[in-house]
């Protein structure tokens, strides 16, 4: 339970809360129940340091007000488009005998006494929150899910997570998996052709173009020949005309 003092505030316009905001503190509103809404200030830092807890956003709050008490809940926090630093926060009000809905995050422990863990599995986690209709006086801050004695295989379900009294799953029509404990992930690398193999293709290819170097060559010295075999029959033609006939 953290606790978070603030002041009441009567600022509204946009240059009184951009100069509240240059003091270091920051704009809130806190609403529900039968009371008023009250518009509030709060010290950026307080909130900053809320915001690095992981279940501030399920954790029960204190609001002290002018000295004053109240249980609250964080609601919602605006952020600055350009800087990303928080301007506004919203709280909601808890009232005794209300319930609300509540994302209530999941803790895994007994990691090194999971068999299943040891033999090289893999925890596959399914919810790392589980949305839960709570009491208002009685919000549990997280779901303990305990992995000892859990092999490979193993699938742990809502039911099999101890809950608080009066606190029930939003969905309530299927005992839904939490997490399991997966068989490893083993990756094959793709098998790289055989040196054997790349020499033969190289070899082949060596043969493809030495073939069709001799074809070229005994295709030339072909034509060649026929051309010369041409000019002959025709040198002998013009000496049987230039040479007189004898009677």
């Amino acid at each position: 339970m953290n606790l978070i003092e603030a002041t009441l505030r009567e600022s509204t316009t946009k240059g009184q809360l951009a100069k509240l905001r240059e003091q270091g503190n920051l704009p809130a509103i806190v609403y529900g129940g039968k009371d008023e809404n009250q518009k509030l200030i709060l010290s950026i830092k307080q909130i900053k340091s809320l915001m690095e807890m992981e279940n501030f956003e399920s954790d029960l709050i204190v609001l002290k007000i002018d000295g004053k008490e109240q249980k609250v809940l964080l609601r919602e926090i605006s952020y600055d488009t350009v800087t990303d630093e928080p301007i506004h926060v919203d709280f909601f009000r808890l009232v005794s005998g209300s319930k609300i809905n509540l994302n209530i995050p999941v803790k895994f422990v007994n990691n090194d006494k999971c068999p299943g863990l040891k033999r090289g599995g893999v925890l596959n986690i399914v919810r790392r929150k589980v949305e839960l209709r709570c009491p208002a006086e009685n919000i549990p801050k997280e779901l303990i899910v305990d992995l000892e004695n859990l092999d490979i295989g193993a699938s742990i379900k809502i039911s099999s997570i101890s809950l608080p009294e009066n606190v029930k799953p939003t969905i309530t029509d299927r005992d839904f998996v939490v997490a399991t404990v997966a068989a490893p992930t083993v990756v094959k690398e793709p098998e790289k052709p055989s040196e054997t193999s790349e020499e033969g293709a190289e070899g082949a290819a060596e043969g493809a173009e030495a073939s069709s170097a001799e074809g070229s060559e005994d295709k030339g010295k072909g034509e060649g020949s026929g051309e010369n075999e041409k000019s002959k029959e025709g040198e002998k033609k013009s000496d049987q005309k230039a040479s007189p006939e004898k009677k």
